[in-house]
């Protein structure tokens, strides 16, 4: 099977790991899996753009040489008097690696996307630093070459797993820094989905708009004109079917409820069709137990979107509710054909069926 460095790290970081981070750090859990799953393939964009700089993949040689040893050693650092260290280690490390600007420009994107302070996000960033080097430098061991040459083509061949992994938020937030430069159009390609959504629903927008018109004029002329009134109507049919089944209507009912959907400041409907479009976009890129674990980060993002939604519906006039449920109620049965899909891959079922279920629940109070 295909290395796919984002999953081999996610899998070291266990719900048990991820618990210790969070007391180490003194922050919330859900902040804590979010700022990791930032991190992680925000880390590894990092490292393959310095790989591709002159000099780079030997400093990255000679870094994850350096840190083979830290995966076994990780848990016991946490909670103890040790782990201050082990933080100032691996923000020495990644000053190394990025530089001081790359650096702070990272932690401070992955604060600002997490909601977490520049302080806490460069800590963090110190400790998963050396977990992502020794992952690198645990393939060495499998057989893989660690020269120059090898982590230079290890790296490249990760492009398209991290910019999957990737946030869309965090990928804005990086957008200038060149941090993301060595991944080319792979976060474009990540986003693709996204953005065929939403021209396949502007086209069926236009297309019944189009159709509207025609039969309107038709209404108006004589009597002879409502021969063609049936075929048009069929046309019709056919384009809304075509043309807006990929989107199920999400995206085009978003765009035409979402002004009357703001609630507290928050834009409802655009959370709402933002989060349907990347969990239906996580769902397809899952086909194995190590794409589940790298899109665990992903869906609990999209539940936290939901969850705040939630929080909003009693504050939702009655007119919104109705809103609200037209933009969820058409997406909802592919969305469970999706979810059973995945859980009949072997092995997914134990790792996302708890998220899944409280993903269903919270969808379908929505459409309540």
């Amino acid at each position: 099977m295909a290395v796919n460095l984002v999953s081999l790290v996610m899998q070291f970081l266990t719900p048990d790991m991820i618990g210790r981070i969070t007391s180490a750090l003194g922050l919330d859990r859900k902040i804590t899996q979010t700022a990791i799953g930032a991190a992680v393939p925000a880390l590894l964009a990092g490292f393959s753009n310095i790989a591709t700089q002159s000099g780079g993949a030997q400093k990255l040689v000679d870094a994850a040489r350096q840190q083979t040893g830290v995966l076994g050693n990780f848990a016991s650092m946490l909670g103890s008097g040790g782990q201050t260290s082990f933080i100032d280690k691996g923000s020495q490390l990644l000053s190394s690696l990025l530089g001081n600007r790359d650096q702070n420009a990272l932690a401070g994107a992955v604060a600002k996307f997490a909601g977490l302070g520049q302080g806490p996000a460069g800590s963090l960033l110190g400790m998963l630093a050396p977990v992502v080097m020794g992952t690198i430098g645990q393939q060495r061991q499998e057989g893989r070459s660690l020269d120059a040459s090898g982590i230079t083509s290890l790296l490249a061949s990760q492009k398209d797993n991290i910019a999957a992994a990737l946030p869309a938020g965090l990928s804005n937030l990086l957008g200038g820094t060149g941090l993301l430069d060595a991944l080319g159009g792979a976060t474009q390609s990540a986003r693709a989905a996204g953005s065929e959504a939403t021209r396949a629903a502007a086209s069926t927008a236009r297309a019944v708009g189009d159709t509207g018109r025609v039969v309107a004029g038709a209404a108006a002329r004589p009597l002879n004109w409502l021969y063609w009134l049936i075929p048009i109507a069929a046309i019709a049919a056919f384009l809304i079917y075509y043309l807006a089944r990929p989107t199920e209507q999400v995206v085009q009912q978003g765009v035409t409820t979402a002004q009357s959907l703001m609630v507290g400041g928050l834009d409802v409907g655009k959370q709402v069709t933002d989060s349907i479009s990347s969990l239906r976009t996580t769902l397809g890129s899952i086909t194995d137990v190590a794409s589940a674990q790298a899109t665990l980060p992903k869906l609990r993002e999209v539940t936290e979107q939901i969850d705040k939604v939630d929080g909003m519906i009693g504050r939702l006039s009655p007119e919104q509710r109705k809103l609200l449920a037209g933009l969820v109620n058409p997406v909802l049965p592919t969305l469970n054909q999706a979810f059973d899909k995945v859980l009949a891959i072997p092995g997914v079922a134990e790792l996302l069926k708890p998220t899944i279920d409280a993903l269903k629940v919270k969808l379908a109070a929505l459409v309540a």
